[in-house]
This record gives C-alpha cells, structure tokens and sequence, in this order.
C-alpha cells in the first residue's frame, strides 16, 4: 500500500478562510498564513489553497496571499481558483505554488490542460472535480459550484486523464460541509476509469470516516477543512488513529 496523505483545505473569501455548506453559506474560519503555519506544524502532509471567489469575480487567485503563505511552509503547496490561462498558473508557481488546480477551465477550455501539462509537466496540474449526483450519474458543476454544466463527471475525468493531468481533485457537492462521511461511491465510480490519484474531498465529519475512504476505496489522500480549521480533529490524533488501523500514513 502506498503512503496515504493527509490534506488540509483552505477555501479563501475576502483574504479570509472560510467554510460553508455546498460551496455556499461561507463563515469565517481564519488567517489563511496563521492556518497554514499552524497545519505544517501539525504535520499535514499537503495544503490546498482555494480562491472560491476567484472564478465568480472573474479574476486571478491572491497572488501576494500565496506567496505570504508559501514562505511560511515546508509542504507541498497546491493552489487553484480563476485559472484561465498559462500564465496564471506561471504566476502561481512563481508565488511559491507547487501544483496548480483548474476547475472550470478544465471544462471550458479543456486544451489548456494540455497546454499546461507540455509547459510545466503533469504532475503540476490537478483538476478540481466539483460534481453532484443526478440520478444515476454525477454531473459537473463550474463557478465554485455555482453552475451546473450538462457534463458527465466520470467521462471528464477520463478526458482529464487523456490530456496528461497528474491528479484528480474529488469535491462532492452532495456531500461538502455535510459532515457525513466521504461519497464513497462517486470516489468508487471515478477509480474504475483512471489510473490518476485521486484526492477524496467534501464530507470527512470524524475520524472513522477517513478510515473508511482509504478502507473503501483506493483514494491517495483525504482532504478536510473546518475539522482542521475549527479543531475538532488534530492532525496527529488522526495519523495515529489511522496507522493503528493499518493505513500506511507518514507519522
């Protein structure tokens, strides 16, 4: 079994971290450099940082914001949020940015992502996969959740892989600040058509559930937020947890 990561998200409004339900309702949840010291400390193994506004106000991510928080960490460092074009994402890795997440532009201008992974190499580009169920299948959501879009989040995820992307950024919508468990099945139904990795996010409510992703399913890494932002689960509590129930984990 490969190393299991653990991944701290932050969602970042206004300079702000923040945290809703579905993408919506954001309350504040902190500094986002205090935060991101904080989670390197701890020993998160990767910190996603998200500009969830980016795309709706039609800019680029904070690119001061992330390289305030990059000098500030010694993880891997993913940021997404407005990603539009090639030299966005240069902008980005300059800032300190290790991988550069693409989300709507994944589906509006899906020749970027090849673009991106000719210019920089695949395992700097990860797709952000915002996607909630609609009946028997899941379909793809663009602007920070805000629009759905009549694509079949299983055949993207395919074409993503077609195109050279190094990982897959799962957001269920069904499930995001829920506090549930994670969606075990979309997590399932993306695996059986990629051999990407694959990042489960939206729904870690406890402990057992991030016992149960990596039991259930052959995700690479869980990502949480406001159980890390608020802390209801310390990073260390959990690794520990994890590695007595014979999950490979850096401790």
């Amino acid at each position: 079994m490969l190393t299991k990561r653990i991944i701290a998200c932050m969602d970042i409004a206004g300079g702000r971290v923040k945290k809703g339900v579905g993408f919506k309702d954001l309350q504040d949840a902190g500094d986002p450099v205090e935060l991101a010291k904080k989670y390197s400390k701890e020993g998160v193994d990767e910190l996603v940082f998200l500009d969830v506004l980016a795309t709706v106000e039609n800019r680029g991510a904070l690119l001061k914001l992330v390289s305030q928080v990059a000098k500030e960490i010694n993880i891997p460092f993913v940021v997404g949020g407005g990603v539009k074009t090639i030299q966005d994402i240069k902008y980005l890795l300059n800032a300190g940015a290790d991988k550069v997440s693409i989300g709507s532009t994944a589906i509006n201008n899906p020749n970027l992502v090849n673009q991106a992974v000719q210019e920089f190499g695949s395992q700097c580009i990860v797709i952000s996969v915002d996607t909630k169920r609609e009946g028997n299948s899941w379909k793809m959501y663009i602007r920070g959740g805000r629009e759905k879009i009549e694509v079949d989040a299983i055949e993207f995820c395919k074409d993503m892989e077609k195109r050279g992307a190094g990982e897959l950024l799962v957001n269920s919508l069904d499930k995001d600040g829920a506090k549930t468990g994670y969606d075990i099945e979309l997590l399932n139904a993306i695996e059986k058509i990629t051999n990407l990795p694959i990042i489960a996010s939206s729904g870690a409510g406890k402990r057992e559930d991030f016992l149960e992703v990596f039991e259930k399913t052959d995700v690479n890494a869980a990502l949480a937020a406001s159980l890390f932002h608020y802390g209801e689960i310390k990073v260390e509590d959990l690794k520990q947890y994890l590695n007595e129930n014979n999950i490979k984990i850096r401790i």
